[in-house]
């Protein structure tokens, strides 16, 4: 047999079968003294364990070893090796070298019996495979290519000696608690977990609850209540390894690479729990008299398994194949190991629900998201913690606000991890300023909540902005005429909004405009989107006049084209969840709006198709209807009539609009006919934007007053508003401007005059 090195692991199981020959008083060493010491070898015995019980294999091995013949009991002698282990040993040697690897390794000596003829040894090893046998043998190998990677790598890490294989793939929480942020509060829920591990059966808390609310804080404070001693006698020097399923299933290349992981942590944890140095003495086969005792003893170590619902399905290849959560379920049951699993409930419905022996073995824990002044509290005692880190101060009231603003604002995350997020926030860009103070105040707060989460910048003003909120009204009348109680309605939702006097759980305003075309219904809402510096979101109703088309808002049901796009009104609320929301002549959409939006001006929520909610609570709704217009020319019908317009036109909204509706609007405005003065002010504004026009020309326009006059008599008609206005001026005045800008004396600009004459305008110089 030619030279060549031997990694230590052969070396010892090679002279594990000669010690195994001298125990059975055997002659030779046979292949079957090394397969039984095969066995017992860790990485060897996880690998076959996924194809047949190891367990077995050794009886089986076993029994063929006791009827071979004895060396008689006195003789003293020393075992050779057996013409058959010889041949192991040159085949191995061939594969060795064949396939350029350092040295001889196990997976080559499992080989090599493999293809031995006549062999006790290769006959039951094939029969317990049978057809997996080259699945076997490519798992064996990258079994011991990982082990010796993991090895080297800690070796050049730490120059320690490599601990023990499992280790490698988990987190001990017990070792990095001191880089985490102390738990506060929780107290109840801790309790509540502490007493489910001191449990004999079933000791798994389950910890459910939306994202950022502190689950995995919750398991970080339990760590740091065990490291203080904080905790009952059972507890006392446990270690918490946290599971990644990530790690686990990271350079997995073959059919049971993953399930190989599984089972090497658990058997390892469960090995710590009772108190053993060995995994394998953890089979009743491999106990001596004096460890048997502690195999039903509850362990202290505890898996903490972050995102649980991924086991659900994770590492099956098909319907009915072994995941990993069914491969827990043999640990679940033995209560030698804790489990610490944690969810949202969006995922606990959708993936673990499914798998009822995971519930049953799980006590489900809900943590709920903090109140507001729990969520102050937590911050106040992390305050100090940011301080340091950011070397700033922060300020108690941005503190508060932090809290009260994002619980406001902040609409699909949760405290306390939102809040969090702010001061973290906040405390890194008062780093970057160059001052030698840094005090992070409420504007801070402020200015990042508007940044990250599209909040507006006048809901989140100093109190020095006050005056823009004062100055609202008259900036709005400025650009809108003849509507004072439309804006005064408006904008009286804003102030009150500012000032805190409205119900949280609904719309900043639900507001119904009526009135006929062209009076300044959708300007309106126009004119406040811009002068509160936030989106308008405009969707026209008469998109909406079938069944089908209204369930698009919300999101097609499961089943139909369209589902994965979700809703058009609930993705753009959750987009910019504040903004003006224009409803477009709603009368004209299918009965089932006003379903829609009955939970909207009630509870200012919609939920869409996939369960997602939209916040509306900083919205102002606008609907705009012309329902009854028509019968406002009917209020001064008959003799002594003292029916106004506006109750005319209410009188048929009422009858067009369902009372639950009506009855959840915070206001339903009448829009007046447009008059001669309301016209005349129109006009100038128009002319106005078409003067602002013809200045990046360089023209300036002068209007005589009769052309003035002639453009307000034909531009001017009770039923068509002002629309017949922009048509007038779009095809009487704009071509004369056009044909001299482009072609006449208007080429280099100038200044010119429009005058009126036999009924036509005419320009002049």
């Amino acid at each position: 047999m030619p030279e060549i090195s031997q990694t230590e692991r052969a070396s010892r199981m090679l002279h594990r079968a000669y010690e195994c020959c001298l125990e059975y008083r055997h002659e030779f060493i046979m292949p079957e003294h090394l397969l039984l010491e095969m066995i017992e070898e860790y990485n060897f015995f996880s690998v076959l364990n996924i194809f047949y019980s190891p367990c077995q294999l050794k009886d089986q091995v076993k029994a063929y070893l006791e009827k071979v013949e004895t060396m008689p009991p006195d003789t003293v002698y020393e075992p050779e090796a057996s013409e058959q282990l010889t041949k192991v040993l040159e085949m191995a040697v061939v594969q060795v070298t064949l396939s350029n690897a350092e040295a001889l390794d196990i997976p080559h000596l499992t080989k090599a019996i493999l293809e031995l003829e006549d062999s006790w040894a290769a006959y039951l090893l094939k029969k317990c495979l049978g057809k997996n046998e080259n699945d076997f043998f490519c798992q064996l190998i990258s079994t011991y290519e990982l082990d010796d990677e993991l090895c080297e790598e800690e070796e050049e890490e730490n120059g320690m000696e490599p601990e023990v294989a499992w280790k490698r793939l988990v987190t001990c929480m017990n070792d990095h608690y001191k880089l985490q942020n102390p738990l506060i509060g929780r107290e109840q829920e801790l309790k509540r977990t502490i007493q489910v591990l001191c449990r004999k059966d079933k000791n798994n808390p389950l910890h459910v609850g939306e994202p950022g609310v502190g689950k995995t804080a919750l398991v970080w404070g339990l760590v740091q209540m065990i490291e203080e001693g904080h905790v009952p006698e059972r507890l006392k020097g446990s270690k918490v390894y946290k599971l990644d399923m990530g790690t686990l299933l990271a350079g997995t290349q073959y059919r049971g690479d993953f399930e190989n992981r599984i089972k090497q942590i658990m058997d390892g944890v469960q090995a710590e729990s009772s108190g053993q140095s060995d995994p394998m003495d953890l089979f009743p086969d491999y106990l001596t008299d004096d460890e048997s005792d502690t195999t039903g003893a509850t362990g202290n170590s505890i898996v903490y398994i972050d995102e649980i619902h991924t086991l659900v399905g994770a590492g099956a290849t098909g319907d009915g194949a072994m995941d990993a959560a069914n491969m827990l379920k043999p640990y679940l049951e033995s209560g030698t190991i804790r489990f610490i699993g944690s969810t949202t409930y969006e995922e606990y419905n959708r993936h673990f629900a499914r798998s009822k022996g995971m519930i049953r073995r799980f006590q489900q824990i809900d943590i709920g998201e903090p109140t507001i002044d729990e969520a102050k509290h937590i911050l106040k005692q992390l305050q100090p913690i940011y301080e340091e880190f950011h070397h700033v101060k922060y300020d108690d009231d941005a503190i508060a606000f932090a809290v009260e603003a994002s619980a406001k604002y902040v609409n699909d995350r949760f405290l306390p991890d939102k809040a969090i997020d702010l001061i973290d926030e906040a405390g890194a860009a008062c780093e970057m300023k160059m001052e030698e103070t840094k005090n992070v105040t409420k504007a801070d707060i402020a200015d990042v909540l508007a940044k990250t989460c599209k909040v507006d910048a006048l809901a989140m003003a100093e109190e020095h902005d006050y005056e823009r909120l004062e100055t609202l009204p008259s900036r709005m009348l400025a650009q809108i005429y003849g509507q004072d109680e439309a804006i005064r309605q408006v904008v009286e939702a804003v102030q009150m909004s500012r000032a805190g006097l409205l119900d949280d759980n609904k719309p900043l305003a639900s507001l119904l405009f009526v009135g006929p075309t062209g009076v300044g219904k959708t300007e309106v809402a126009r004119v406040l989107a811009k002068e509160l510096g936030i989106e308008l979101i405009r969707f026209d109703m008469s998109e909406y006049t079938e069944k089908h088309a209204v369930a698009k808002l919300i999101g097609s049901p499961a089943g139909y084209v369209g589902y994965e796009d979700g809703g058009l009104l609930t993705d753009a609320i959750r987009k910019s969840p504040n903004a003006v929301l224009l409803l477009d002549e709603i009368e004209k959409a299918h009965q089932d709006i006003y379903n829609i939006l009955l939970q909207v001006m009630d509870y200012a929520r919609l939920t869409d198709n996939k369960g997602r909610k939209a916040d509306f609570r900083n919205v102002v709704l606008i609907m705009t209807s012309n329902a009854g217009a028509q019968y406002a020319s009917q209020s001064g019908i008959g003799f002594n009539s003292h029916v106004s317009r506006g109750e005319a036109m209410m009188k048929q909204v009422k009858k067009t609009f369902k009372p639950e509706f009506l009855n959840r609007l915070s206001g339903a405005v009448v829009f007046h006919d447009m008059d001669k003065e309301m016209a005349t002010l129109i006009l100038k504004k128009k002319l106005r934007e078409l003067e602002a026009k013809l200045e990046a020309k360089n023209v300036k326009m002068t209007l005589t007053t009769e052309a003035f006059d002639h453009l307000l008599k034909e531009g001017f008609t009770p039923e068509y508003g002002a629309r017949e206005m922009d048509r007038v001026i779009a095809q009487r005045l704009k071509p004369l401007l056009m044909r001299e800008i482009l072609f006449g004396c208007l080429k280099q600009g100038g200044e010119v005059t429009v005058t009126i004459d036999n009924r036509q305008f005419v320009i002049f110089k």
